[in-house]
C-alpha cells in the first residue's frame, strides 16, 4: 500500500486549458491520471488530491480535434491554479496570435506553482513567454520549428518530457500521460504514481530521459519497403548476440556486401549504427529504470560488451556518459543523492520564478 506525504491543505487545482480544436488526447490524457491518483487518495485517506478543471477564456462548450465537445469554465470562474497545463492540437498556429490567451496564460503561470505543456502546447508556453531562457520539447516533428521559431529557449528534441525549475513539457501526444504521471509522483510518490500507471493499464511508467522516438520504430519507418521489419525485431530482443554485418546478412539471407548495401539503401543508416542506436536505447531504460544497476552490468547487458563502449557510444549519441544520463534523468532519490552539495555556509538559491511576457 501506498504511503503518502502530509495533506495538502485541499485538493490542488489542476487547470487544463482548452481551446477550439485542442487536441482531445493532450487534455484527457493528463485529467485522468489526476483524477485515478484522486480516488486513490481518497480511498486512503478521505481526501481528494486534485480538483481538474477545465478552462477556457470565454467558458462554455469547447469542441476538441475530435469533434468531442468538453466543457469549460471561463478564465474569471476557474480560480488560480495550482498546475496549468496547456494542451496542444493543430489550432495552436492560430493561437499564438490570440493576444487575451497569450497573456492569460503568461499571468496564470506567474502564480501558479508549476506548468506544464503537452505536445504542441509548448509554442502557447513560448509565444506566452514562459519559455524564455528554458529547457523544452515538444512533438519530435516539431522540435527544430520551435528551436527556429523561439530562439531564447533551448529545445530538447530527445526526451518525453523536460523538467526546468518550475516548468515541465513534454513530447507528442500519448506523452502527456507520461508527463502527469511525473507530476503526480512529485506531489504523492513513486507508489502513488505507480499505482496510477497500474490501473490505468500503463504497459511502462515510463521516465523523462526515455526517447520520445524509439530506434526500433525509426528503422521500421525508414524501411518502408519492409525488407527487415522481421530483422530489426529479432535484433531488438537479441542486443547481447553477435550483430556484426556478417551475421546480420546470414539472417536475411543475402551476402555481406549485398546485405550493407541494401541496408543503407532502405534505411539510410548503416547497419552498426542501427545496432549501436538500439542499444544505446536500451542502455537509456535500464539507466533511469534501474538505478542500482551497475553501469558494467548495462553495458553488458545491452550488448556493449564494457562499459568504456558504452560510455563512448553515449558520448557519440548523446554527448554525456552514462554516469552523466543516470544523473540526470533517473529518479529523484538518484539524483538528490548524486547532486553536489553546497558548502555548509552557502545559502539555498530560490528556483527562478517564471518570467512574465
Amino acid at each position: 500500500m501506498p504511503s503518502f506525504p502530509a495533506k495538502a491543505a485541499g485538493p490542488r487545482r489542476v487547470l487544463i486549458l482548452t481551446f477550439p480544436g485542442a487536441l482531445l488526447l493532450d487534455i484527457a490524457g493528463p485529467a485522468q491520471v489526476f483524477e485515478t491518483a484522486s480516488r486513490i487518495t481518497a480511498e486512503r485517506q478521505g481526501s481528494r488530491a486534485y480538483e481538474v478543471v477545465t478552462v477556457s477564456l470565454q467558458g462554455g462548450d469547447i469542441a476538441t480535434d475530435t469533434g468531442i465537445v468538453i466543457a469549460t469554465l471561463g478564465r474569471d470562474a476557474a480560480g488560480r491554479a495550482d498546475t496549468l497545463l496547456v494542451p496542444g492540437g493543430g489550432t495552436v498556429w492560430v493561437e499564438e496570435g490570440n493576444a487575451a490567451l497569450l497573456g492569460w496564460i503568461a499571468a496564470e503561470a506567474g502564480q501558479a506553482r508549476r506548468v506544464a505543456s503537452v505536445c504542441l502546447g509548448a509554442f502557447l508556453l513560448a509565444a506566452a513567454g514562459v519559455l524564455r531562457g528554458r529547457r523544452a520539447v515538444t512533438h519530435w516533428h516539431y522540435c527544430e520549428q520551435l528551436q527556429a521559431r523561439y530562439p531564447d529557449l533551448r529545445v530538447e528534441a530527445e526526451p518525453i518530457f523536460v523538467r526546468d525549475g518550475t516548468v515541465w513539457s513534454s513530447a507528442g501526444v500519448s506523452a502527456g500521460i507520461d508527463l502527469a504521471l511525473a507530476l503526480v509522483e512529485e506531489d504523492l510518490g513513486h507508489a502513488v504514481a505507480l499505482e496510477v500507471a497500474q490501473r490505468l493499464v500503463v504497459f511502462l511508467k515510463r521516465p523523462g530521459g526515455q526517447a520520445q522516438f524509439s530506434r526500433a520504430l525509426a528503422a521500421q519507418s525508414a524501411d518502408h519497403a519492409g525488407d527487415f521489419e522481421a530483422l530489426h525485431g529479432w535484433m531488438a530482443e537479441n542486443l547481447t548476440a553477435d550483430l556484426r554485418v556478417e551475421q546480420l546478412a546470414a539472417r536475411a539471407g543475402m551476402s555481406p556486401r549485398s546485405f550493407a548495401r541494401l541496408y543503407v539503401a532502405r534505411t539510410g543508416t548503416t547497419p552498426a549504427r542501427a545496432v549501436e542506436a538500439l542499444r544505446l536505447e536500451a542502455a537509456r531504460r535500464l539507466l533511469t529504470s534501474e538505478p542500482d544497476m551497475p553501469v558494467a552490468v548495462v553495458a553488458t547487458r545491452c550488448g556493449f560488451g564494457d562499459d568504456e563502449r558504452m560510455r563512448r557510444a553515449f558520448l557519440r549519441g548523446l554527448g554525456v556518459a552514462p554516469a552523466e544520463y543516470r544523473l540526470r534523468f533517473g529518479p529523484a532519490t538518484i539524483r538528490t543523492a548524486l547532486a553536489p552539495r553546497p558548502a555548509a555556509a552557502a545559502r539555498p538559491v530560490a528556483a527562478p520564478p517564471v518570467p512574465h511576457r
